[in-house]
């Protein structure tokens, strides 16, 4: 499970609410240290914000459906933008939550996301 965000307060409470659920999370503050450390090549879950300095969430989508990464993306953004909704949904994203959002709702989100990843995708 990871959370790119540079946003470092949401990253934190990102972190307790999925501890809380038993969820260990790693967190990141951009999308270029997902890439340089590696974590899109390790199973898992994306949380990812859609506004960031240097590569944005959208970005990063692009980079990982290219390179054939089926790791579920959850993205969230202040920013209510029906156009990107449409884009990242279409892209192959789980989800997209306007923040702020209700916590049963991400937590909903992962774990769909997390068994997605435990029963293989799908034929």
């Amino acid at each position: 499970m990871f959370v790119v965000d540079d946003d470092e307060s949401v990253c934190k409470a990102l972190k307790r609410l999925l501890r809380s659920a038993g969820i260990n999370a790693r967190i990141l503050s951009s999308a270029e240290d997902f890439l340089n450390q590696g974590c899109h090549n390790v199973p898992g879950c994306l949380i990812l914000d859609v506004r960031m300095p240097g590569m944005n969430g959208l970005e990063l989508q692009e980079k990982l459906v290219k390179s054939g990464s089926t790791m579920p993306i959850i993205f969230m953004s202040a920013h209510e933008d029906t156009p990107v909704r449409e884009q990242v949904m279409k892209a192959g994203a789980m989800a997209f939550l306007k923040k702020p959002f209700e916590d049963q709702i991400l937590i909903e989100k992962v774990n769909s996301a997390l068994s997605r990843i435990e029963d293989g995708p799908e034929p």
